[in-house]
């Protein structure tokens, strides 16, 4: 059965009020029960600038922007000019006709010219033609006006009754005018009467850090990781959560560690550059077994890179984060949902083993924007902070310290210590990011020590056969029998999942997946025995290098058949995957690399 979905391209140049069309569609396409993804690729520029927001809905869930588009509304002559030519059959293109000269367009696509000054009439409110045409494109899709009323009044409701009269007024006369002027589509999405929430991947993050109990967040602004930092300073007070924007991410990151020492659960966010500043700090906070939760949110690089484009390029940035060995977990969530429940897992994870836990998200996840079941937020997830003592949650609040002294490095089989919160009667801590004994006490004290220095450091390293043993492996989506696996890992599971589907339906090649989440440590042996029983694999990345597919070798001696890379600054559609299966099963080429064609 076929996909019933239809994606809509809005264009123009910075301040254009590109956002506003979008927002409002998403509510209305929300408001009738449907599944939304969206994607806006924009320009590290504050004015100027061609930006392309795609917002696909769809009756089944959606994860990714897909490969048409069914509806085309430019809003300057660039646009027009770069996008009329992927407007297919069937497709339409509304447009100011006073100003856009259309071109050429593909067989079957019905343009659609306004009269926007004459529809304007008298009004003066800015970015009239976007009104317009979304008014004409609801008709043609079917949807009664009193909706898009509705959803006007809201969205200019703080702006006063005039304003909202006017802008109603507008899209009426869109509407109307689509009615007498227009083919409408033949087949309307329906109205499910589900509900669902519409949210951003960075919202998402931040919500499951409050969800997790994090009390303290602190930030400096790094695009694409600052709307962590924008929903927690605006929920912070109504949430009992101290907010810190800082001077520079070197101070962010010990700001963060300091916040988790006391006990607190304590996280920040930035992207790779930001990333980079950090490292020397989280090799503290492993030295000195302090757990924190640090989200590096990719973006182009190297350097500034691309500010506004992602990319899968700092794996091996955060795997060889700080010098030396040292406990760690990494993890890359990989939906817009997965990020919130990433985030409480994740805490579970580096409370019990008192260690750093890295998020590797990337912009296409948390700029992102897509619908979720509400019951999939948890906010009272299951908490284990391990074993603190003279933490009341624990219930051991009076617990005496032991004979012969707190020993907070303790020597043991799991590798994690005894950890009371500083302040705790009877518990001194003796902590820095020296070597150490198991008291504290540095080892260069007395002399370079390296029997304990050897205990010490196997010690802290143990912990990582714990955290495998309590984190799901990852599962094969797809028949077992494929005749390829298509191996990802984070975001690109919605996208190679959609390919999946093409492959079978277009193509008559049965695909499934295999997508990592967990990162470090990594169930190598599971990987390893999934895979041998594939025949054809494919590993799928957003970076020049394959540093997935590196890493994998790396632990496991695993070499697929084929990989399929894009570094261009845009995510994958599903026909790229399609195309580089298909040359890779005809032995044309074992490297795939397609490029974004919608922005060029």
């Amino acid at each position: 059965m076929s996909r019933i979905d239809f994606a809509v391209g809005i264009g123009g140049a910075a301040g254009q009020g590109i956002a506003t069309p979008g927002d409002i569609l998403a509510r209305i396409f929300v408001r009738r029960g449907l599944h939304l993804n969206a994607y806006n690729a924009y320009q590290s520029i504050i004015r100027g600038g061609h930006i392309f927001l795609i917002l696909r809905a769809s009756v089944d869930r959606v994860g990714s922007m897909g490969d048409k588009i069914d509806a085309l509304i430019p809003l300057n002559q660039d646009t027009m000019n770069r996008h009329l030519k992927h407007l297919h059959a069937g497709g339409v293109c509304l447009y100011d006709g006073d100003k856009i000269n259309p071109g050429p367009p593909n067989e079957g696509a019905q343009m659609c010219p306004l009269p926007v000054r004459e529809l304007a009439g008298a009004s003066k409110i800015p970015n009239a033609q976007n009104t317009i045409a979304l008014g004409a494109l609801l008709q043609m899709l079917g949807i009664d006006f009193q909706l898009f009323e509705d959803i006007l009044a809201r969205q200019f409701a703080k702006k006063g009754d005039a304003v909202v009269a006017e802008n109603i007024g507008v899209a009426r006369a869109g509407y109307d005018y689509a009615t007498g002027h227009f083919t409408a589509f033949p087949n309307s999405l329906p109205d499910t009467g589900k509900r669902y929430a519409f949210v951003e991947g960075n919202q998402v993050l931040a919500m499951g850090g409050a969800a997790a109990g994090v009390k303290f967040y602190c930030a400096y602004p790094m695009s694409p990781s600052t709307g962590v930092l924008h929903w927690m300073a605006r929920n912070a007070r109504k949430l009992g959560i101290m907010v810190r924007q800082v001077e520079d991410e070197i101070g962010v990151i010990n700001m963060a560690i300091g916040a988790a020492h006391t006990g607190c659960r304590a996280m920040c966010a930035t992207s790779g550059g930001g990333f980079a500043l950090m490292t020397e700090a989280l090799g503290a906070a492993a030295m000195m077994e302090i757990p924190v939760v640090c989200i590096d949110v990719q973006r182009a690089g190297p350097a500034t890179g691309v500010p506004t484009k992602t990319e899968q390029g700092d794996l091996w940035q955060v795997m060889g984060a700080g010098q030396g060995d040292y406990p760690r977990v990494i993890v890359a969530p990989t939906s817009i949902p997965d990020c919130f429940h990433t985030i409480t897992e994740l805490f579970n994870l580096v409370d019990k083993f008192q260690c750093p836990g890295i998020v590797l998200t990337d912009l296409l996840l948390s700029e992102g924007r897509a619908s979720v079941e509400p019951s999939e937020f948890n906010f009272n997830p299951p908490i284990d902070r391990g074993e603190i003592i003279g933490w009341r949650g624990n219930g051991d609040g009076d617990t005496p310290p032991p004979e012969g002294g707190y020993k907070r490095f303790k020597i043991t089989d799991s590798g994690v210590s005894p950890r009371a919160l500083p302040g705790t009667p009877g518990y001194v801590h003796v902590v820095a990011t020296d070597e150490h004994e198991e008291d504290g006490v540095l080892i260069s004290d007395e002399f370079t020590h390296p029997h304990k220095r050897q205990a010490m450091h196997e010690k802290r390293m143990r912990k990582m056969h714990g955290m495998l043993a309590l984190i799901n492996p990852p599962k094969l989506f797809g028949p077992v029998n494929a005749s390829v696996t298509l191996i990802g890992w984070g975001s690109t599971e919605g996208v190679i999942r959609e390919a999946c589907e093409k492959l079978a339906g277009e193509e008559a090649i049965v695909a499934n997946n295999l997508q990592i989440k967990w990162l470090v440590p990594l169930h190598a042996d599971h990987i390893l025995s999934v895979l041998s029983n594939s025949q054809t694999t494919i590993i799928v990345e957003n970076n020049y290098s394959g540093q997935f597919a590196r890493y994998l070798r790396s632990e496991t001696s695993f070499v697929p058949t084929g990989h399929i890379r894009k570094y261009d600054g845009e995510p994958f559609m599903p026909h790229h995957i399609v195309d580089g299966v298909k040359q890779i099963l005809a032995r044309t080429t074992n490297l795939y690399v397609p490029v974004h064609e919608y922005i060029v």
